[in-house]
């Protein structure tokens, strides 16, 4: 019998990156600014509240720092997973995200930095782990922490919806954003 499994997906907090405006993409040592441990405190609050029984996270750092104020708040352990992380932007990262408007090619799903990763790539990297967790489901409501182009994705994958056909707004930092995937084996 099929029921639908609910997925929260938390997005990081304010990182220092974020801060100065560069790009990140998968930089995996970004850590969060005392705005953005604020914010992971409130994600946290509102998750717990929501009752998840299973958490991972993206093995970012600022993904991590944001999924031990969730550990924290839900009593729950987390595990990471590189299939959580943000779109690789290869050579774009670390540059400041204004210079990149003329560079990124945003209307090809296709497209992708130098060592980055396309927008199609990512919504298949998302897709498979909403596939396995949909196929074998550590909970009823499970917490995703993550980033924002892959919570862009989820919101794809779960709507049945391609990579030229992500949302075009990114939730903001420190948010959750609920999502329900139908069909989980039960």
């Amino acid at each position: 019998m099929a029921r639908p499994l609910t997925l929260l997906l938390v997005r990081h907090g304010q990182s220092t990156w974020n801060a100065a405006g560069l790009m990140q993409g998968q930089t995996a040592h970004v850590p969060l600014t005392d705005r953005g441990h604020d914010q992971a405190r409130a994600a946290a609050r509102e998750l717990a509240a929501l009752g998840p029984g299973a958490m991972l996270s993206s093995d970012l750092l600022r993904a991590v720092q944001t999924a031990e104020h969730c550990a924290a708040a839900t009593g729950l352990a987390f595990t990471t997973t590189p299939a959580l992380r943000e779109q690789g932007y290869g050579v774009l990262e670390g540059r400041p995200s204004r210079e990149l408007w003329d560079v990124v090619d945003w209307t090809d799903p296709r497209w992708a930095a130098e060592g980055g990763e396309s927008l199609a790539d990512l919504h298949a990297r998302v897709a498979a782990l909403l596939g396995r967790l949909r196929a074998d489901p550590p909970a009823g409501v499970v917490a995703l922490v993550t980033h924002g182009d892959t919570i862009r994705a989820a919101q794809a994958v779960a709507a049945g919806l391609g990579p030229a056909e992500m949302p075009a707004v990114t939730p903001h930092n420190g948010t959750v954003t609920r999502l329900q995937l139908a069909g989980a084996v039960g």
